[in-house]
């Protein structure tokens, strides 16, 4: 009975966030593209820095070794982004040899991106540092959820609620991320609910080695964040840094606000609970 309700937890809270998250996100993406990449770019800065890092450092884990996590993470996350860049510039046959060739300009790489902008509509990259993250953070969820499951029937309730809850804010920044990389909303809703339902292998895995998982949570956490500090300031914050009228920055800045305290205050809300 227990195990059956994890599953039905996990699974509710992993893709019924994902669900409401498109309902929500690609309703204001269609008229809001630049605005919505502003709120993605807020809400996974702040679900890595105040919920997932804090809730890590409160743990029993040393610092050095989270910080040295968080740093290998963002370094990985690069190399994975320079991976995916090569591979598509081989793909169209944009090689090292070519972009050789190309370096007498000062800005070769910068222009690379611009060029990826063009073609693709969003960021030139994102799509595989995101889904990674995603499912890691999405198995430690179901760690969590497993948990609250075994020490208590109702408190397993409130916790997949709690993670439902704060996970949709989240879920709104990265389908705006995928919908670009990926190109159709379909694509983008399909790779994010397939990473929600790593919160069932979580909450599976929970079930049956939750004492040895436990300490390895916060390393889950800190290992997440790293993908999505990635996104956000490789990928999202370059596309907002251009020449705007005063009109247009406010706006960017209050949509970028918005992403941050919609994230701040529903974690807020389930911690609370």
């Amino acid at each position: 009975m227990t195990l059956l309700a994890i599953l039905l937890g996990t699974v509710a809270a992993g893709v019924g966030s994902v669900w409401i998250a498109a309902l929500l996100g690609f309703a204001m993406l269609a008229r809001y593209t630049q605005h919505m990449l502003s709120l993605a770019a807020g809400a996974l800065m702040a679900t890595a820095f105040m919920h997932l890092l804090p809730e890590a450092f409160e743990s029993a884990a040393g610092a050095h070794e989270l910080f040295a996590l968080l740093l290998a993470g963002l370094v990985f996350f690069f190399l994975l982004d320079k991976a995916e860049l090569w591979h598509h510039g081989h793909e169209h046959g944009h090689g090292p040899e070519h972009a050789h060739e190309d370096h007498g300009h000062a800005h070769q790489g910068h222009d690379h991106a611009h060029h990826h902008h063009h073609h693709h509509g969003g960021p030139r990259s994102g799509g595989w540092t995101v889904l990674l993250g995603d499912s890691v953070h999405a198995f430690g969820d179901g760690i969590l959820i497993a948990s609250a499951f075994m020490a208590d029937m109702r408190l397993g309730v409130v916790a997949a609620l709690a993670v439902l809850a704060h996970e949709v804010p989240h879920h709104m920044g990265d389908l705006v991320v995928l919908r670009h990389t990926s190109g159709t909303q379909r694509a983008a809703l399909v790779k994010v609910s397939l990473a929600g339902t790593v919160t069932a292998l979580g909450g599976l895995v929970g079930y049956f080695l939750l004492v040895q998982l436990e300490d390895w949570l916060p390393y889950f956490l800190v290992a997440a964040s790293s993908s999505f500090v990635y996104v956000a300031l490789a990928d999202l914050i370059p596309q907002l840094q251009k020449r705007l009228s005063l009109r247009e920055t406010v706006a960017q800045v209050a949509w970028l606000g918005a992403g941050i305290a919609l994230v701040s205050v529903v974690s807020g809300l389930a911690h609370s609970h």
